[in-house]
């Protein structure tokens, strides 16, 4: 009897719980940014069905996709979103931009592929920290039943065993064979502020919690995972020098101007990464697990100022300081007074034993001899000539 109350209480639990953790997984998440009018995991998702960045582009753009509903100029129109590629080595930056106005950029986000030295390609999409903040980025997972290959983080290679580093390559996708196939040409995008394509008409943004209703399945699928930190930072470092920021996109965010798409509401913040957020973290984890971790070695600065530390505290243990040339020259003087029977004879003997033989051989006087002119006599005959 005891059995079947005890089981007709789980089974009540759980049809009432059911329904409860329903409508919070169903709750729409915000960022509070501008960001959230364009949903990066579904970027994601189209750029991994393309073929070209030209179909990358269209699709992005396309009204039955529900994927842009950005008005970062406010002016109660979707705007279009540019693609446009740089490349640098084996590492390509593929960026979103949107023309504000005639003469005012903003970048939206940047798709980094990256092809390590082992011919296996990595793709991040990252999120401009004026639209999304810092750290929003984004890349492919394969769930919880992935086993990672290993890799590089960067500078740091990609251990197996562990998750929380794994790495999934893109190396199949269409659109990155595309990329590194010998006949892709650089793609930057024809259109401009008041010139667009034929297929596109500019239509009104929906409310947020109506967009988030079309995106929700991407928050909770294995596809895709938030990680919080960029994998290839001097990639990164080469698209930021060319990143484009417009003033007006900060003003209207510094003026709350999107705000306006939220209809009043206030919503939850999505998770947060699902990776470490710095190299250090990563390092913390490593050394908590001993059988997987790597001992660190100290940097070069650390261990000098452990050695001075421990000279300070054990002196003996130091090694004696050589005293420099400087201050030998300034003790010498003081041991020829403390011994002067040590000390050389002084040169001053010399004047003494010339005064000794001044009766063999006089000295010399250093004094200049004056000479005196020789006198003037009266000389007949010269005169006489002269007469």
């Amino acid at each position: 009897m005891k059995k079947l109350i005890l089981s007709f209480v789980f089974l009540a639990t759980a049809l009432f719980s059911a329904p409860l953790f329903s409508q919070i997984e169903s709750r729409a998440v915000a960022l509070g940014m501008p960001g959230d009018n364009l949903n990066l995991y579904a970027v994601l998702d189209i750029f991994q069905k393309s073929k070209t960045l030209e179909e990358f582009e269209r699709a992005i753009n396309d009204k039955d996709t529900n994927i842009n509903n950005l008005d970062l100029n406010n002016d109660g129109y979707v705007d279009y979103i540019q693609v446009v590629s740089y490349r640098d080595g084996d590492s390509y930056s593929i960026v979103l931009r949107v023309a504000v106005n005639r003469i005012e950029y903003q970048d939206v986000a940047v798709i980094e592929v990256n092809k390590n030295r082992f011919g296996k390609v990595v793709i991040q999409i990252i999120g401009d920290e004026e639209l999304y903040g810092e750290d929003y980025i984004l890349e492919p997972s394969s769930g919880d039943n992935y086993t990672p290959n290993p890799g590089y983080l960067g500078y740091e290679r990609a251990y197996t065993g562990n998750y929380w580093n794994g790495v999934l390559y893109v190396n199949n996708w269409p659109i990155v064979i595309n990329l590194f196939s010998p006949s892709f040409v650089i793609y930057i995008s024809p259109w401009r502020w008041g010139y667009y394509p034929s297929y596109w008409r500019a239509w009104t943004p929906v409310y947020y919690y109506n967009y988030w209703d079309y995106h929700r399945h991407y928050y909770r699928n294995d596809f895709y995972r938030r990680v919080g930190y960029v994998r290839y930072p001097l990639a990164h470092s080469y698209y930021y020098s060319r990143r484009n920021s417009s003033p007006v996109v900060k003003r209207n965010r510094m003026n709350n101007t999107y705000r306006e798409t939220y209809q009043g509401r206030n919503f939850r913040r999505p998770e947060g990464t699902v990776l470490p957020r710095t190299r250090e973290q990563m390092r913390g984890n490593r050394s908590a697990n001993p059988r997987t971790s790597l001992s660190v070695q100290p940097m070069t600065p650390t261990r000098r100022q452990n050695v001075d530390e421990n000279r300070q505290r054990n002196p003996s243990s130091a090694h004696p300081v050589q005293p420099t040339a400087p201050t030998n020259r300034q003790q010498a003087p003081r041991t020829r007074q403390d011994n002067p029977s040590t000390t050389r004879p002084a040169r001053s003997i010399a004047p003494a034993n010339r005064q000794r033989n001044e009766g063999t051989r006089s000295a010399p006087s250093r004094r200049p001899v004056e000479k005196t002119p020789p006198a003037r006599t009266n000389n007949p005959s010269r005169g006489k000539d002269r007469n």
